[in-house]
């Protein structure tokens, strides 16, 4: 069997699409359909069934990417490092929501530096785009709130993360002792909020926690980094969901409050996710076993 029909294979099944395997490649998007076809004709089965959108893999289809991805992946590791090098620098492709790998991950895995490690980042909000370049090949690893589905990816539960209701002292002292344990978010809901996104992801969820209801506001400010909405928060722009990990320094200070403290806080769970198989590679093991490592501590 032809490596290079394999590696044309491996890449459409993990970009979901012929055209952004093609991209991936550096090839003509007629050239990989035609080599997805010789490969088929050579199996004598189909591997993909085509659609609008895209292509949907097989049983066959699956079952061979997950037998022949790791042994691409292992061959691309030796050609790219050479044979017969001393210390060959591998890097690490590293992609994760902005706060939590900038914080958290990228300070772990400095310690490997030393050990000839280079790392690249990559920050994307959004865990669905994220698991995305993961499964086309552009990242190693992955940070995550969500659990991936299916075979191609192999996740691992990192730490919870603890989401705070937080604002500047005077917003609080407005409220009123016993307030938002009478009244609870009709009291919240008369004050402005700070938040990443219109749809009020941070605050949604901890109103669907702690008060089992969608919140009925909108927010007075909008900013796409969590840094950003707790730098407001401590100004006073409003009241502001945000994980403990990023604002316990500003609880600690005093530069906010923590305006609730429920019995169970609401929680989110970040994996750390691999293409399978890949873990086989050296320098994406390390890196794995280090950020589970630290995870213990956050």
């Amino acid at each position: 069997m032809d490596l290079a029909l394999l590696r044309t294979f491996v890449t459409v099944h993990r970009a979901g699409s012929s055209t952004r395997a093609a991209t991936l490649l550096g090839l003509s998007q007629p050239a990989v359909t035609c080599q997805i076809r010789t490969l088929e004709g050579q199996l004598g089965r189909p591997l993909f069934l085509r659609g609008a959108r895209g292509v949907t893999p097989t049983t066959v289809g699956d079952e061979l990417a997950r037998r022949a991805a790791p042994h691409l992946d292992a061959l691309v590791e030796i050609a790219e490092a050479g044979i017969g090098a001393e210390s060959p620098v591998r890097t690490l492709h590293l992609a994760g929501p902005p706060e939590f790998t900038a914080l958290r991950a990228l300070p772990a895995l400095t310690a490997l530096i030393a050990q000839g490690l280079a790392v690249r980042s990559t920050f994307l909000s959004q865990a669905e785009d994220t698991l995305d370049g993961l499964a086309a090949g552009h990242h190693d690893l992955a940070l995550t709130t969500a659990r991936p589905r299916g075979e191609l990816l192999t996740s691992t539960a990192l730490c919870d993360e603890e989401h705070v209701l937080v604002a500047a002292p005077r917003w609080a002292g407005r409220l009123g002792p016993g307030a938002l344990r009478h009244k609870g978010a009709v009291v919240l809901e008369q004050l402005p909020l700070v938040e990443v996104h219109e749809s009020l992801p941070l605050v949604s969820r901890y109103w669907a926690a702690v008060f089992d209801s969608p919140p009925a506001t909108s927010a007075a400010v909008i900013a796409p980094d969590l840094r950003a909405v707790l730098a407001c928060a401590v100004a006073g722009a409003g009241l502001a969901v945000l994980p403990r990990y990023l604002c316990q320094d500003a609880l600690e200070r005093g530069e906010v409050v923590a305006l609730l403290d429920p019995p169970v806080p609401p929680l989110r769970t970040y994996f750390l996710v691999v293409r399978t198989g890949t873990l086989s590679l050296p320098h994406i093991a390390r890196a794995h076993e280090w950020l589970v490592r630290a995870a213990v501590d956050w």
